[in-house]
């Protein structure tokens, strides 16, 4: 127990001093913005970048390894659109969204970092696979499904519905970083070391401050709107979904790293991308910020959890 209190506990240590910082020691949430996009635009996009132009991708992406993670996260995102539809009386645009609170885990912000303390750097080459399709998977998903309720009565637009997601995907400097990776990686492309070292400068930068981002961050929400929602949300993330992945890596036989990866990732709380999707459409927003507010402080206790089961 005191070992795995001494792998996850410096994480959350530093969200919550990037909280305090915020909260009580003057430092800006023009600071806090800029740090987050720092990561999100430049440090994580080289993190990802690196680790998928070096890895072997016959190897890495092993369909089994996807199935079991995506088929758990399709689930859960059912889970919480049926949920928000059928139990709270949500409206279908807002259950859309809390079906994509179900399904976004912070592959990034919390799964790697936590992957790396509990198990080492070289056992992060599963979550890459998994993180490779990650925001791809999850904004198709999400999209088409609230353009189709959107469109209920109306007719159907597949077009529309590509262009939209072609618009988010181009947008985002990690599928950019993803894209890259993987013309560098197939192609062969020799990488000059000067620039590979910077890259990897970069990487050094992205976890730590994300990690103090995310914690100021969280000062701009509060608990607000339905916290039966969020409840729910809470289970669904941090208990059903990593249950599933277990269930299925199980009965697919992973190996010991894919496993424990899978597990991870699945384990952790909604990415602040869940908020994004909602700000994208303007429905259900404080559900989604509350949630990743909730979720992220429980996640200390639930990911201690799964840890525990692992050693």
């Amino acid at each position: 127990m005191g070992s795995l209190i001494v792998v996850i506990l410096p994480v959350f240590l530093l969200i919550g001093t990037g909280y305090v910082a915020s909260r009580f020691a003057g430092f800006p949430q023009s600071a806090v913005d800029g740090l987050m996009r720092f990561t999100q635009t430049y440090a994580f996009p080289c993190l990802l970048f690196r680790a998928v132009s070096t890895f072997d991708i016959s190897e890495q992406f092993h369909a089994p390894l996807l199935l079991s993670y995506y088929l758990a996260a399709l689930i859960c995102f059912v889970l919480g659109f049926l949920a928000a539809l059928l139990i709270f009386r949500r409206d279908p645009e807002d259950a859309v969204v809390i079906g994509f609170c179900c399904l976004f885990s912070n592959t990034l912000m919390l799964g790697i970092p936590i992957t790396e303390r509990a198990f080492g750097a070289d056992a992060l080459e599963a979550n890459f696979a998994i993180i490779a399709i990650h925001a791809p998977f999850c904004y198709s998903l999400g999209i088409a499904m609230m353009e189709m309720v959107r469109a209920r009565g109306t007719g159907f637009h597949p077009l529309r519905v590509g262009a939209q997601i072609g618009r988010q995907m181009i947008r985002n400097p990690l599928v950019i970083a993803l894209i890259l990776g993987f013309v560098v990686n197939l192609g062969g492309i020799h990488i000059p070391v000067p620039v590979m070292d910077t890259v990897s400068l970069m990487v050094g930068a992205s976890v730590p401050a994300a990690l103090f981002a995310v914690g100021g961050v969280l000062t701009q929400y509060k608990i607000q709107g339905d916290l039966r929602v969020v409840v729910v949300i809470c289970i669904i993330t941090l208990l059903v979904h990593p249950a599933l992945v277990w269930t299925f890596g199980s009965l697919a036989a992973l190996d010991e790293a894919q496993f424990r990866s899978a597990l991870i990732t699945a384990a952790v709380a909604p990415g602040i991308n869940t908020y994004v999707f909602a700000n994208i459409y303007d429905r259900a927003k404080r559900v989604a910020a509350s949630s990743v507010l909730v979720t992220t402080s429980a996640s200390l206790v639930t990911v201690w959890f799964w840890l525990s089961l692992l050693h």
